[in-house]
């Protein structure tokens, strides 16, 4: 199971007693900011997508939304999300679990600018009832991103 390679990957860092996971669902950002307590903006979604064959993660603010032009200047191809079956097949991860830590080989993480207003925030943990409270500093460590990009908009309108 998705969160059990999560776990894992988090107690090989010493962490993995900071996983949360929920009796309700957490798999919207709605949903994990109820389960959380917290605004939606600092949940960290974290949106799959196929460019040039090849998978990607963005992790984006909860309130942010990819900006079509700004994407495909980043990456040359119009935003493509996966589906729920090449999610599980291609980033290993099912929908509304989808994080990115524990990833198949091959899927490079991207970090949007939209998160970097916020001392910590949560991404899920694999699973959609799963969350971890990480700093920016922590995120970036644990997530090895390829790149900070800046794909999204909304969230200056919102911004604390």
């Amino acid at each position: 199971m998705s969160i059990e390679k999560v776990k894992a990957f988090f107690a090989a860092r010493g962490i993995a007693d900071r996983v949360l996971e929920f009796d309700v669902s957490s798999a919207t950002v709605e949903l994990a900011a109820q389960a959380l307590h917290c605004e939606p903006c600092r949940i960290a979604k974290t949106l799959s997508f196929l460019v040039n064959g090849a998978p990607i993660l963005i992790v984006a603010a909860g309130d942010a939304k990819i900006d079509n032009p700004k994407y495909k200047a980043q990456f040359g191809a119009k935003a493509k999300m996966l589906s729920p079956d090449e999610a599980v097949a291609l980033i290993g991860h099912a929908v509304g679990g989808v994080c990115p830590f524990a990833v198949n080989a091959g899927v490079s993480v991207y970090l949007d600018e939209s998160l970097r207003r916020f001392e910590t925030v949560f991404p899920a943990c694999g699973s959609s009832n799963s969350a971890i409270e990480l700093t920016m500093a922590e995120l970036e460590q644990y997530s090895a991103p390829a790149a900070w990009v800046d794909v999204c908009r909304g969230w200056q309108e919102s911004a604390l």
